[in-house]
């Protein structure tokens, strides 16, 4: 198999972030708002690829995973270049999928959840940008957080906490429905993103 450098120089993305082409080793698992994420075939790794104008972020987001390296609730990496990363491939659904899916999330995945990020804290990083789509809960049932690159921000990120107040105010409910569409959770997202939503205007 090549390397992870000449894997990620196959990956060929035009100016408007469409995926023109890619190897036959690359699978396409995700569609980031700044990356392509491709599982590496026969092997349990994923390379994640940058769109042009966001590989700054490469070095950035290494960074970081290479601090939270001996820490079980984030992938580990292998590699990193100029416009890519290499770290374990994640094996499970979102808490955006299990929405969308309806599959239960627990009071104990937010509890783990919440442990992952203080472990994060305690390394001297602010855990930022934290939403449905970067946790996991893997087919054996644990938590991974992923897309790590804001982690180093100062200002207070206000996301988890709102989606812990949602789950606990509106998700836990006896007779609220746990499984939501895609496009009205989305929906939701974008309203929250323009604080439209009453209780997050703060």
């Amino acid at each position: 198999m090549n390397t992870y450098h000449e894997l990620a120089n196959t990956v060929i993305i035009n100016k408007k972030n469409q995926l023109i082409d890619h190897s036959e080793y690359l699978e396409l698992a995700g569609t980031g708002r700044s990356a392509f994420v491709f599982r590496i075939k026969s092997s349990e790794k994923a390379i994640k690829v940058f769109f042009p104008k966001f590989e700054y972020i490469a070095k950035e987001e290494a960074e970081i995973y290479k601090k939270l390296d001996d820490i079980s609730y984030y992938p580990s990496i292998y590699d990193s270049g100029l416009n890519y990363i290499v770290m374990d491939y994640i094996d499970g659904q979102t808490l955006f999928e299990c929405i969308t899916h309806g599959k239960v999330i627990t009071i104990d995945h937010i509890k783990e959840v919440d442990y992952a990020l203080s472990l994060a804290s305690e390394k001297g990083l602010n855990p930022s940008d934290i939403h449905l789509r970067n946790i996991f809960i893997t087919t054996d049932d644990k938590i991974k957080i992923i897309d790590v690159a804001r982690f180093r921000q100062t200002k207070n990120c206000k996301q988890w906490s709102d989606l812990k107040k949602a789950y606990h105010q509106v998700y836990r409910k006896r007779f609220y429905s746990k499984k939501i569409p895609a496009p009205l959770l989305n929906l939701i997202a974008f309203l929250y993103k323009k604080r439209l939503i009453p209780l997050y205007q703060s």
